[in-house]
């Protein structure tokens, strides 16, 4: 295991071995400096993960080396220590930066607390600043993510149809990113600057269908007080989507395929046709030609819509996309949220790995959506996912088949669960009070904080309601 490399810088001797006690060898290789001098010239010559520096030292002070440390690398984090802990220092020293405040003295666990957070925190920018870089890389075709093998022909296919102009048929089961796929094609193509009109043909009611598709006529039926446009013609120039084609009536079916030949539209009502140049592209999650044999589709129809197929594969069967579309769709959702999480911890994302995902993406996105509801830290862990999916991820720890998992990753699993449930049973037998839970757990009550905070467990959760 690569060790993490720490910057100690404080002019007081026994501050200095007290971290190096605390920093456990085999997992930091510690690197001290007596003065603000040393610190920046070891700043100057090697990279740190993290900086632990007093603020008041002789040479340069603990705020001139947070600002040269984040200078030469942003991604550093930076622990400031002080005797003088008052609450404007803190604030100043956050709002420069810095990652965190002890105040001397402090326990030994909540210093290594605190480096071990800093820590995780350069990590999870490190790995948003790699995943974005991968999505840079893969997310080529508008919102469409991808990169197994299931899904190399569905790219191809979708390069090809936006680089032409054939009337496209998607097919795949429901969540799967049919619409997705098509405004891919849409924004891919020549026709990208034009609208992209799409039609839930299951949606709309049989006896409003023709006139929502082709337009009517004023006087044409009772309500049509004036000529209107169809989805075709409000589509002209660009592509029309026509989702679930299935639930398309045999009836409509018929004048479909007549303007898919044609290219022109007869609005309801009216005695002259009209030219459309629109793209089709058309979706469903049945079996077409299961419906052409039972005779509940046109068998011309069918042929018309696939001259060009793409049949999406089930999320299941391209689990290498899980931890891309995750990263996507956490970036996308969390962007709107400021202070949003940053990355999954590693149990979180094997459960999302693991997961079958039987509504597909759209399951996913609706996961991800629900874990960034109930997480305040800065990644997103196994209980803030659905039950369903945090399942997945239980029974093949507590099976016996922890060695699959890498000694680290399982003694950190193991510490994470019983810290957490420890600190619920502490504040279940406490009602909430932080104050006799820190003194119980013999720690102070901040350390006590920032544990809480850690493992999303909530004190007013436990508190007995007037």
């Amino acid at each position: 295991m690569i060790k993490a490399r720490v910057l100690v810088c404080d002019d007081k001797e026994n501050f200095v071995k007290l971290l190096l006690r605390i920093l456990p060898e085999d997992r930091f290789d510690v690197t001290t400096a007596g003065d603000g001098a040393r610190a920046l010239a070891l700043l100057a010559a090697g990279d740190f993960d993290v900086v632990v520096t007093d603020i008041r030292m002789p040479g340069a002070d603990g705020m001139t080396v947070l600002g040269e440390a984040r200078a030469r690398d942003p991604d550093v984090e930076v622990v400031l220590m002080t005797a003088y802990a008052t609450v404007p220092a803190a604030v100043d020293a956050m709002r420069q930066g810095a990652f965190d405040y002890l105040a001397k003295p402090f326990e030994p666990d909540e210093a290594l607390l605190v480096v071990e957070r800093a820590l995780e925190r350069r990590r999870l920018r490190q790995q948003a600043r790699d995943l974005r870089r991968a999505l840079e890389g893969i997310h080529r075709i508008d919102n469409l993510v991808a990169r197994s093998p299931a899904m190399t022909p569905v790219l191809a296919l979708v390069h090809r149809a936006a680089a032409s102009d054939p009337t496209v048929l998607v097919t795949g089961e429901s969540g799967t990113g049919k619409e997705v796929v098509a405004r891919a094609i849409h924004s891919s193509g020549e026709r990208s600057a034009r609208p992209f009109v799409a039609v839930n043909c299951g949606a709309i009611p049989e006896a409003l269908l023709e006139s929502e598709l082709f337009g009517h006529v004023k006087g044409s039926f009772t309500g049509a007080n004036a000529d209107h446009r169809g989805l075709f013609e409000e589509a002209g120039g660009g592509t029309i989507f026509l989702d679930e084609i299935a639930d398309l009536p045999l009836s409509m079916q018929v004048k479909l395929n007549r303007v898919l030949q044609e290219r022109k539209v007869r609005r309801v009502g009216a005695t002259d046709e009209r030219s459309v140049d629109v793209r089709v592209i058309a979706a469903t999650n049945v079996d077409l030609k299961a419906r052409v044999a039972a005779g509940q589709f046109r068998e011309d129809l069918f042929y018309r819509l696939n001259v060009l197929g793409i049949a999406l594969p089930p999320l299941r069967e391209r689990r290498e996309d899980v931890p891309l579309l995750a990263a996507f769709l956490l970036e996308r959702r969390g962007a709107r949220r400021p202070g949003a999480p940053e990355g999954f911890t590693a149990e979180a994302l094997t459960a999302l790995v693991q997961y079958a995902w039987p509504g597909n993406v759209r399951e996913l996105e609706n996961a991800i959506e629900r874990a960034l509801a109930v997480t305040d830290g800065p990644r997103i862990e196994l209980e803030a996912l659905p039950d369903e999916v945090a399942a997945t991820l239980r029974p093949r720890i507590t099976r016996g088949t922890e060695s699959r998992l890498s000694y680290r990753e399982v003694v950190d699993l193991a510490r994470d669960r019983a810290s957490r449930e420890y600190l619920i049973a502490l504040m279940r037998e406490l009602g909430g009070n932080v104050t006799d839970a820190a003194r119980r757990a013999g720690m102070e009550r901040e350390s006590l904080h920032r544990l809480l905070k850690r493992y999303g467990v909530r004190s007013e959760d436990f508190k007995q309601k007037d």
